[in-house]
């Protein structure tokens, strides 16, 4: 079954990312190193998915990144699913009417491929299959101690049509349907994965179409809160980020 494995943000600078997602939301390394174009990194929590770090190096294969900071400056960039055969993962969405883009298969250890942000509802899809762990890798410099524990407990969606959205994560992505609510204010759907991961598509009832895409991710601690300070400096630094995050207790 495919899993949500981690959300990815974009950035030109790493300090905000470290500091936010290390010092105060107590992410922990789990591993990370250099791709052409780009260098990456992740951090794991208590529960659910990953966090991921990327900020180009140059080089032609840089382009992808830079565009997207370009464009929209830092933010949220990608969801990544690690699924057990990528090609009957690549038939489901193609069963969908989705057609996946930059598809690589040649390399055993890893293969991937994308879905661009019109047909995953407002944010770009990676879909890979790896065949190992990844190897252990020493944490950067930059990192710091971690924080107290917390938990990643929500990634947030906004969406414009919540019935293909919840098509498309339920059927070719695996996840699993556990709550489905229509008010007068918003249609809701939220899927979960067996890692922990929670995803919340979320369909605002207005005359305008809502922006799709991330539009925030929820933390919380399972021992102790979030203080004053922690909601200061997590506000601060998601500004930095160009994302919203939002801390419960």
């Amino acid at each position: 079954m495919a899993v949500l494995d981690h959300v990815a943000v974009g950035t030109g600078t790493l300090a905000p990312g470290w500091e936010l997602f290390g010092a105060v939301l107590g992410g922990t390394w789990a591993y990370g190193g250099h791709s052409p174009g780009f260098w990456w990194g992740q951090l794991q929590y208590a529960a659910g998915p990953k966090v991921e770090l990327l900020t180009p190096t140059g080089g032609p294969d840089a382009a992808f990144l830079e565009r997207f900071l370009a464009d929209r400056g830092p933010g949220f960039h990608h969801l990544n699913f690690l699924v057990p055969a990528i090609e009957v993962t690549l038939g489901k969405l193609r069963t969908l009417g989705v057609e996946p883009v930059a598809v690589s298969l040649q390399n055993p250890r890893w293969k991937e491929a994308f879905v661009r942000p019109r047909d995953g509802h407002g944010t770009v899809i990676q879909v890979a299959e790896q065949a190992d762990p990844p190897l252990t890798t020493r944490p950067p410099p930059g990192l710091g101690e971690p924080g107290p524990p917390s938990s990643l407990t929500v990634i947030e969606q906004q969406v414009a049509d919540i019935d293909g959205a919840a098509r498309l994560f339920e059927e070719a992505l695996d996840g699993k349907i556990v709550d489905r609510t229509d008010t007068a204010a918003a249609s809701v759907a939220e899927l979960c994965w067996s890692n922990g991961a929670t995803l919340r598509l979320l369909q605002p009832r207005s005359g305008t179409p809502p922006a799709e895409g991330i539009v925030h991710l929820q933390f919380s601690r399972g021992v102790g809160t979030f203080g004053a300070a922690d909601r200061n400096t997590a506000a601060l630094l998601s500004r930095r980020l160009g994302i919203s995050v939002r801390l419960g207790n």
